[in-house]
């Protein structure tokens, strides 16, 4: 059996980025996808450095060589690099980039991880996340303290904590793995896997059999989520050449800023010769496009080159009734004509419309980073609750949010305390709003102690009294003293969980009959 590669490629510059920092690279042995960052001009730079430096690993490592130690020393080599031009230009301080790339030999590959990039895989019509990501949502969510639903609308979720930007010692992850026949890998930056879940992007991998087809769709969804970033997908099958009829891919390809002559300066990509600069040479003279298809397409029925491919349609394509539909590309030929026709005349109406939404947008921000610094504590579903935001609503909008339950119940109030609860209580900020719940507890914590003592005084005055009745001429031990006595504000013993114990029937205390006070509960029986 002898495993080989069928691949595409597509970046995509998104919505609202003016660049794309995205670089990718893929060849019959090589798989690379980098997410540069830093800001205008830095972060191509950085991605496309990483990308140029794993890509001279495709003619230069042995098939059976030290696949993890050339993809290490790769990642070193590229975060010199960066240090260095770091160094020399202050303007480019502080760029850095993710990287996931898979070197293959044989009947599997390495793998190098290392930032948010992410590498799936799908296998027997499952799909499985290959990488871990690099980033302070994922810690958290690894700690238990984030659910996987919170993680993928947390504000922070695009923080990084291990990426290659050449100002400390690179830290990827490394792996071999095995590949088998039939195996779809999918590489992308997180323009995809932010805004495109994950039973998504196996319903696409898995009904999408073209692989060019795929890449288009996948790109789409990540524009209809909103595109708020570059958006670049590798999507790869894993053939058997004893067996299948589809030829593999033989023509290296490079995508995004590392296509666009931004690592041009390195020595790398000005070798003609060797596979990367092949790539780049190909890119140059036939860049890809960005989506622009707006025909409706539908899913295949079947793998090509399986006897369940494609039907004898017309058009390549089963009935529309018998298979899901996806709109592929966002952006119509003809749509962008008359766009830029509109434009050319009403330059004015297009400046005041962009300004206006500009206002708009910058005002909604602005209206919700503040929401999101207030908090505020009452009651929800029976429970005490801290919520961020304000306890308002605006067009039919609740403008809070449950921050955390904090498990004490409205029976556990006093009832005084509970209706201002009830009507909501502003804090200053999150830890006010802890410090109001900390008081809550503090005075269950009083009222339960409150109600243990009496308890136990109780208890004890009750078996003196038996004790008295047993034998009256023992020893009497002294005076237990006044029976404590419960705040009046306490809620009920038995919402902070204490059993309350019932007084004895009226009876003189045991030391009332030697000549001792008797005790509250005794006096008042006479």
């Amino acid at each position: 059996m002898t495993l080989a590669l069928r691949y595409a490629v597509r970046s995509d510059v998104g919505l609202l980025r003016e660049g794309n920092e995205d670089s990718a690279y893929a060849s019959p042995r090589l798989l690379a996808v980098a997410d540069g960052m830093g800001g205008h001009a830095a972060g191509e730079v950085a991605s496309a450095v990483a990308i140029a430096s794993v890509a001279a690993l495709d003619g230069s490592t042995a098939p059976n060589g030290d696949l993890l130690g050339a993809l290490k020393e790769a990642v070193h080599s590229a975060s010199d690099t960066l240090h260095q031009m770091a160094s020399a230009d202050p303007a480019v301080e502080g760029m850095g980039t993710t990287l996931t790339a898979m070197l293959w030999a044989g009947q599997g590959y390495a793998l190098c991880h290392i930032g948010d990039s992410r590498g799936y895989m799908l296998r027997e019509g499952e799909l499985y996340q290959i990488t871990h990501d690099h980033s302070l949502v994922q810690s958290l969510v690894d700690e238990g303290r984030l659910s996987q639903e919170e993680a993928a609308t947390h504000p922070q979720r695009s923080l990084i904590l291990r990426a290659l930007d050449g100002r400390g010692e690179a830290e990827p992850d490394l792996s071999m793995r095995k590949a088998m026949p039939g195996d779809r890998y999918l590489l992308c930056s997180d323009g995809l896997s932010d805004v495109v879940s994950a039973e998504t992007l196996h319903h696409a991998l898995s009904t999408v059999p073209d692989l060019d087809d795929v890449t288009v769709q996948l790109i789409e969804l990540a524009i209809r989520g909103g595109g708020p970033d570059n958006i670049t997908v590798i999507v790869a099958d894993v053939v058997d050449t004893d067996t299948t009829a589809l030829a593999p891919t033989t023509a290296p390809v490079m995508a995004g800023a590392a296509s666009h002559g931004t690592a041009g300066d390195l020595s790398l990509l000005e070798r003609a010769d060797s596979p990367a600069g092949r790539a780049q040479m190909l890119a140059h003279t036939a860049p890809q496009p960005a989506v622009m298809l707006d025909e409706l397409r539908t899913a295949p029925g079947g793998w090509p080159g399986t006897e369940n491919g494609r039907p004898d349609d017309r058009d390549g394509w089963p009935p529309a009734a018998t298979q899901p539909q996806v709109r592929n590309g966002h952006r119509a030929q003809r749509q962008r004509r008359s766009a830029r026709s509109s434009r050319r005349r009403w330059p004015i109406v297009t400046i005041a419309l962009g300004v206006l939404a500009a206002v708009i947008i910058g005002g909604g921000y602005g209206a919700w980073y503040y929401t999101q610094h207030q908090y505020y504590v009452g009651t929800n579903s029976g429970q005490v609750t801290i919520f961020r935001g304000v306890n308002q609503r605006v067009a039919g909008i609740n403008l809070s949010s449950v921050y955390a339950r904090t498990g004490i119940t409205e029976q556990q109030v006093p009832a005084q305390e509970l209706q201002m609860i009830q009507g909501t209580i502003t804090a200053n900020s999150l830890a006010d709003a802890q410090q109001i719940v900390s008081h809550l507890r503090s005075q269950d914590t009083q009222c339960k102690q409150a109600y243990t003592n009496r308890n136990t005084w109780i208890q004890r005055q009750a078996q003196l009294v038996a004790q008295d009745k047993t034998n009256p001429k023992a020893p009497k031990p002294a005076s237990l003293g006044a029976e404590p006595t419960v705040p009046a504000d306490c809620p009920a013993a038995a919402a902070l969980g204490v059993t309350p114990v019932p007084s004895t029937s009226p009876t003189a205390s045991p030391s009332a009959s030697h000549g001792t006070a008797a005790s509250p509960s005794a006096r008042s029986s006479r």
